[in-house]
């Protein structure tokens, strides 16, 4: 038993002592595998999911560093089974490889072609398969990269997805910095997202996400798809472009029913 600001509780749930002198260090050693799920006064409530350990995984993050974060910073033992759990987890991640194959097109590929085999025989699974290449490789119709995907995550199976990106229509854009500039933590969030060629920008309320997309998209110098969920707010990400951007309202279209 140590002092630590962080209780883990068998369910995958981590509680976070907000006041703990430790409490700053203990949250960003826990952000990039738990999940925020509340956030009252004092303690915040955190839980561990297979997604945010495959999150972690597919950042960087290895089983040794979560079960270190984990006994470093818990008050009391950690349940040895959810060590277990964690580590068996994240060895799923990686398992599975999406790939573009110069003759085949979009292929999986195993390490373990048991768990091809296993992908193969499930139900929802092999319709969207073609054909077997070989034992550790099968195409894939392209149409169903997306779907595939999913349920390989809710089967407990994700796949890298090294498959790469069509190039969009180029178009012209450029961030218009007049009177602002990029904080530190919004430049570095693009600079992640694009060394990564993809991926999730995760940052709270109020700290400038529009703006983030707004400098991914001067990055890409494409045309762009925003998907919003209401209509209020596809207008502020127009307003928002329009201001902060070489974009002008002409170049901004907005579908919506």
């Amino acid at each position: 038993m140590t002092d630590g600001p962080l209780i883990v509780q068998s369910d995958k749930t981590l509680l976070l002592e907000v006041d703990h002198p430790d409490a700053s260090a203990c949250r960003a050693a826990i952000a990039p595998f738990a999940e925020l799920e509340r956030s009252p006064e004092h303690v915040h409530t955190y839980r561990v999911t297979p997604l945010a350990l495959w999150n972690a995984r597919a950042a960087g993050h290895d089983a040794e560093q979560v079960v270190d974060a984990l006994v470093r910073y818990s008050r009391y033992a950690v349940p040895h089974a959810l060590l277990v759990d964690v580590a068996e987890t994240m060895a799923r991640y990686g398992r599975l490889t999406l790939a573009t194959d110069p003759v085949h097109g979009l292929t999986l590929t195993s390490n373990d072609p048991a768990v091809l085999a296993e992908i193969r025989r499930n139900k929802k699974i092999s319709p969207m398969l073609g054909a077997e290449v070989d034992e550790s490789t099968v195409i894939v119709h392209a149409s169903e990269r997306g779907r595939l995907k999913q349920v390989l995550l809710k089967v407990g199976w994700p796949a890298e997805d090294l498959a790469g990106y069509v190039d969009g229509q180029a178009h012209d854009i450029e961030l218009n910095q007049d009177g602002w500039t990029l904080r530190d933590y919004q430049r570095e969030s693009v600079e992640n997202f694009w060394a990564g060629g993809s991926g999730v920008v995760v940052l709270p309320c109020g700290a400038g996400k529009t703006l983030v997309g707004a400098a991914a998209m001067a990055e890409a110098n494409a045309t762009t798809l925003i998907l919003v969920t209401n209509t209020v707010a596809g207008r502020q990400w127009k307003r928002e472009l329009i201001a902060r951007t070489s974009l002008t309202e002409e170049e901004i279209g907005e579908y919506s029913g």
